[in-house]
C-alpha cells in the first residue's frame, strides 16, 4: 500500500528514509528556537543559525549536482546519513557549553550539517532521493510516487511536531530543560544511524532504471535555469517564515505554549499531507502548472491575512487553510522537473533547481529574525505572501505552454 502500482520495490526504502528524516525535522524545527534561546542566544542569532543551515545545504546540494555523477547515489546517500548523525550529536554536545560562547560552534555545525528549519526538505538528501525515485517509476506512476513521497514526509513531520512535548515530560521528571532539549538532538542523530542502515539495502547501481548513467546538465540546461530562477523567488519568500520562525512568531505574538505549538504544527502537517496526496488527482484534471499556481495563491493570501489577525483562533484558522493548500505544488513540481529533463540529467537537474532555492532561502531567515527583533512581527508574513504570489504568476506565464509539450513526452513519454 505504500507504493503506487508500477513503482519498483526499492522505492519503499526511500519512502521509509524520508519518513524518518521528516519525523526528526518535525520536532527540530520547533525546538531549535527554544534550544537556542535557552542557551542565552537572541532572536537575531536564531535567524542567523537558520540561514546557516539553508546556506550549507545549498552548497552541499550544488556539490552533488556538479560532482555527484562521479559516485554512486547509494554511496552519497550513506555519506549524507553519516553527516546527519554527526549533526545531531554535535548539536547536543555543544549545548553543554551554554551561553553566548556556543554561538559560533553551533553556527558552524548548522552550516556543515543536515539540520532543516523549514517545512520542506532542503537537505542534500533531496536530489539523491528524487533521482532514485524518478528511476523507480514511469508515466503517471511517477507523479503518484512523488505524491506518496511528499505525503509520507508531511505526515511524519506532523507526528514529529507532537514530539516537542517530550522535553516538558522530561522536565516534570526532574531533568533540566536544557538537558531535555539536548536529548532531542541526540534522537535526531540516532535517526541518521537508522537511515544509514536502511540505505545500505539499496541496489548499488547508479543508473538503474535510466537510459544511461547520471550525467551533468547538458541539453536541459536552459529549462533548468529558468526553473531555478523562479524557484529561488519562492524559496526566498518561504525562508522569511520557515517553521522555526513561524513558531517564534506564535510564541511572541500570542504567547503560545510549546505544547500548543506542537499541536498546531501536527494538525497543519496533516493538512499538508492530505493535500499532497490529492495533488496528482487535481493535476490529472487541470495540469501540473495550474495545480501549482492556483492552489499556491490562496494559501499566500491566507498568510498575509494571518499577519493582521487580532486573535489566536483567527490566526490559527488562516494558517490551517494555508497548510491545506500551500504544499500541493511540491509533488507536482518534482514530477514536472523530472519530466522536462532527460533521464540521465535528473540528479543534476534536481540539484541545480534546489541550490538556488536553498541559497535564496538561506538569506531570508536572518532577515525575518531581524524584523522580529525590531518588533515588526507582521512584516515577514506579509512579504512572504506577496513574493509567493509574484512567483506563482511568473511561473504560470513562463510554463503554461511548456507543460503541454512535456505531456507529449519530450524526454519521458506519458510522464505527466
Amino acid at each position: 500500500m505504500l507504493l503506487p502500482a508500477g513503482a519498483a520495490p526499492e522505492a519503499r526504502l526511500l519512502l521509509l528514509g524520508r519518513a524518518l528524516r521528516a519525523f526528526t525535522d518535525g520536532f527540530v524545527a520547533i525546538l531549535l528556537p527554544v534550544y537556542l534561546l535557552a542557551l542565552g542566544l537572541g532572536q537575531w542569532e536564531v535567524g542567523l543559525i537558520s540561514s546557516a543551515t539553508l546556506l550549507g545545504s545549498a552548497l552541499a546540494t550544488l556539490a552533488v549536482g556538479h560532482w555527484g555523477h562521479r559516485f554512486t547515489q547509494r554511496r552519497l546517500l550513506l555519506a549524507a546519513a553519516g553527516l546527519m548523525t554527526a549533526t545531531g550529536l554535535l548539536l547536543a554536545g555543544l549545548g553543554g557549553m551554554g551561553g553566548i560562547g556556543a554561538f559560533w560552534p553551533l553556527l558552524i555545525v548548522a552550516f556543515v550539517g543536515t539540520m532543516n528549519p523549514s517545512s520542506g526538505d532542503v537537505s542534500v538528501f533531496l536530489p539523491l532521493e528524487h533521482a532514485r525515485l524518478a528511476a523507480s517509476a514511469q508515466g503517471e506512476a511517477r507523479t503518484f510516487l512523488f505524491a506518496r513521497y511528499t505525503f509520507v514526509g508531511a505526515c511524519c513531520a506532523a507526528l514529529g511536531s507532537l514530539a516537542t512535548a517530550f522535553p516538558q515530560v522530561l522536565t516534570t521528571a526532574g531533568v533540566s530543560q536544557l538537558d531535555a532539549l539536548r536529548l532531542m538532538f541526540v534522537a535526531y542523530g540516532l535517526a541518521g544511524v537508522a537511515i544509514f542502515f536502511l540505505y545500505r539495502a539499496l541496489p548499488d547501481a547508479s543508473g538503474q532504471g535510466q537510459a544511461g548513467p547520471p550525467e551533468a546538465l547538458g541539453s536541459s540546461r536552459g529549462v533548468v535555469i529558468k526553473l531555478a530562477a523562479l524557484f529561488s523567488v519562492d524559496a526566498f519568500a518561504g525562508g522569511l517564515i520557515v517553521n522555526t520562525l513561524l513558531a517564534l512568531w506564535l510564541f511572541e505574538r500570542f504567547e503560545l505554549s510549546l505544547a500548543a505549538a506542537g499541536q498546531f504544527f501536527f494538525w497543519a502537517g496533516l493538512l499538508s499531507a492530505a493535500s499532497q496526496l490529492a495533488a496528482p488527482w487535481v493535476a490529472r484534471h487541470i495540469g501540473l502548472i495550474n495545480t501549482m499556481v492556483f492552489t499556491h495563491i490562496p494559501s499566500s493570501v491566507c498568510l498575509i491575512l494571518a499577519a493582521f489577525a487580532e486573535s489566536l483562533p483567527v490566526a490559527l484558522a488562516l494558517l490551517f487553510v494555508r497548510s491545506a493548500l500551500s504544499q500541493m505544488d511540491v509533488p507536482t513540481r518534482s514530477a514536472f522537473v523530472m519530466a522536462v529533463v532527460t533521464p540521465q540529467e535528473r540528479a543534476a537537474a534536481t540539484s541545480f533547481t534546489a541550490v538556488p532555492r536553498s541559497l535564496a532561502a538561506a538569506a531570508s531567515p536572518a532577515i525575518g529574525g531581524a524584523l522580529f527583533a525590531a518588533g515588526w512581527l507582521a512584516t515577514p508574513l506579509v512579504a512572504c505572501g506577496l513574493l509567493k504570489i509574484t512567483y506563482d504568476l511568473m511561473l504560470w506565464r513562463t510554463f503554461r505552454r511548456s507543460e503541454a509539450a512535456s505531456c507529449e513526452g519530450k524526454h519521458d513519454k506519458g510522464a505527466l
